[in-house]
């Protein structure tokens, strides 16, 4: 009886098993140039979506009421700052701003500090209850503000803080804390214990651990986390509609720009409501394009260990 010892002569082929994957790869590398190639395109048509109209706003600012209806697609004649000048004064779009930079301004700060603490600790310590508290802010992020309008008004006039900053201010944190927690928990538990507890054997406190040791380490992710909360509440527009209606001089720019809008199609003064757009706009444009890097490090820092 012959022994069959499995070994292949060099002259031998392998069998079909080598060359089935080889098949494959070029049809592999073709499926994915193709869906990437659709992804860019799909990627194109949503830039221009965002871009155009972006441009069209900012051209419009310049314009006249004739020029934005008869040639809305053309460069204006000459650069009209006048209707920035109006918007900003006559319109009052310079205290609607001053407003918005006050209260997003104090909300972001108390929004990464309230935040920042409790992702922490939810994140670098094991108590009953750790999980519970995690998944009942997680289930924040679910919720839809608009569900809870009622009640919070009710509950933020039994506090007597309706109409004013503090009561918006207070809401605009509670708002953004599930959001802000739920990606700096990810983060925070990314950043090695090595640190950690070559601090707390030099004799560090807990406090003195997380505001000298840990804090600076997750420098990117807070810095993208609090770009975003300034854009959002930046731009949030239902919760100061609700909360701060009965005050017109303590309207943030949101607020502001609803009100020019209504006002401008009975004045017919289109070119000052697109100047006042492209003033709310501008401010958040050139925050992200300043921090365009540091967003993108601190989304990607916390993915892996």
């Amino acid at each position: 009886m012959t022994a069959i010892t499995g070994r292949v002569t060099p002259g031998q082929q392998s069998g079909p098993s080598h060359a089935a994957p080889r098949a494959a790869r070029p049809a592999n590398r073709r499926r994915f140039n193709l869906l990437g190639g659709i992804g860019h395109v799909l990627l194109a048509v949503w830039a221009l979506l965002i871009i155009v109209p972006l441009i069209w706003v900012f051209l419009a600012s310049f314009k006249n009421t004739t020029e934005i209806f008869s040639a809305p697609w053309t460069m204006p004649d000459h650069l009209r700052w006048e209707n920035w000048g109006r918007a900003w004064n006559k319109a009052h779009v310079g205290r609607y701003v001053l407003n918005s930079v006050l209260v997003v301004s104090i909300s972001t700060a108390g929004t990464m500090l309230l935040s920042s603490m409790a992702a922490y600790v939810l994140a670098r310590y094991r108590f009953w209850g750790n999980r519970i508290i995690y998944f009942a802010f997680v289930a924040g992020i679910a919720f839809p503000p608009f569900l809870a309008v009622v009640p919070l008004f009710f509950v933020v006039k039994n506090f007597g803080l309706l109409n004013s900053y503090t009561g918006l201010i207070l809401v605009y944190i509670a708002y953004s804390l599930p959001f802000t927690i739920f990606f700096l928990s990810a983060f925070f538990r990314s950043l090695p214990n090595s640190v950690a507890e070559a601090a707390t054997i030099d004799g560090a406190s807990h406090t003195r651990l997380f505001f000298s040791v840990m804090l600076p380490m997750a420098k990117p992710g807070l810095i993208s986390l609090t770009i975003f909360n300034l854009i959002g509440q930046w731009a949030q527009y239902l919760l100061p509609l609700v909360l701060m209606a009965g005050a017109k001089d303590k309207w943030v720019l949101t607020q502001g720009i609803a009100d020019i809008s209504t006002a401008a199609g009975y004045e017919a003064d289109w070119s000052g409501l697109f100047a006042a757009l492209t003033i709310s706009i501008l401010p958040m444009i050139v925050m992200y394009i300043i921090f365009q890097r540091q967003i993108q490090a601190g989304l990607t820092a916390g993915a892996v260990k």
